[in-house]
Parts: structure tokens; C-alpha cells; sequence
């Protein structure tokens, strides 16, 4: 399967346990992989035919700053989700969420959450774990 990748984002949100994280906020690191098959795009040249990589961005930046949620499990959970939604090109996506400033009391560079969701062979709309 092909893969697009996109990472690196940075974007600063709400998200976190403890009710000084979501009052303050703070960065957070999303990279993407993005499955599905690019040989019609590669013959094309054409957007139509491919994932765009500035929607999939967007829809990353909306859940991040986005409403708050307690578990970086659920950020990604989301993201993966509003992806596969509206991406009908999609086969899969993994979503790596990165938490620079975790409130862990000893010497850590931050935590990563990953999941990856794909989209059931028969088509449906529902979503199953990679």
C-alpha cells in the first residue's frame, strides 16, 4: 500500500488530565500516515485522484484546537476517525500523537500515543483497528 506522510505539525490545545493542563494548554506533535492506492494520481497528475494534504492538515488542526479531552488515546482516536470520514480515497491511517510537556515528575522529552485505524475491505463507513 502507498503511503503519504505528513509530520511534524505542531498546534497548541487543551488536552490533558489534570485541569492545569487544560486551563493552560500546551503544544502537541501529530504525524500522519496517510494509506491508500496514489498510482492513479501518480498517472494523472491530477488532485482529484489523490488525498489533499492541505485538508487532511485542517482536519488535524480542528480536532487539536478543538475541544478538550482528557487522553491523547482519544485526540488520536479522533483524528482518525474525522479522516477515514472524510477521506472516502483512504484504505488506512496511523496517528502518532507526542506530548512534549507531560506533567511526569523525572527526566522524559514526552509521551506518544499511536493507533492506527483501516477501513473495512466490504467499503462500509464504519472503522476497524489496524
Amino acid at each position: 500500500m502507498d503511503e503519504i506522510h505528513l509530520s511534524g505539525m505542531v498546534f497548541y490545545g487543551r488536552h490533558g488530565a489534570l485541569p492545569e493542563e487544560r486551563a493552560l494548554g500546551q503544544r502537541f506533535i501529530i504525524d500522519l500516515v496517510l494509506w491508500l492506492d496514489l498510482a492513479p494520481a501518480g498517472r494523472s497528475d491530477r488532485l482529484a485522484d489523490t488525498v489533499n494534504y492541505a485538508r487532511a492538515y485542517e482536519v488535524v488542526r480542528q480536532v487539536l484546537e478543538g475541544p478538550a479531552k482528557h487522553l491523547l488515546e482519544s485526540v488520536a482516536e479522533a483524528v482518525a476517525q474525522r479522516l477515514l470520514a472524510e477521506e472516502p480515497k483512504l484504505t488506512g491511517v496511523r496517528v502518532a500523537v507526542t506530548k512534549p510537556g507531560v506533567p511526569i515528575p523525572g527526566a522524559l522529552s514526552g509521551v506518544r500515543v499511536q493507533i492506527e485505524r483501516w477501513r473495512p475491505a466490504n467499503g462500509s463507513s464504519s472503522v476497524g483497528q489496524g
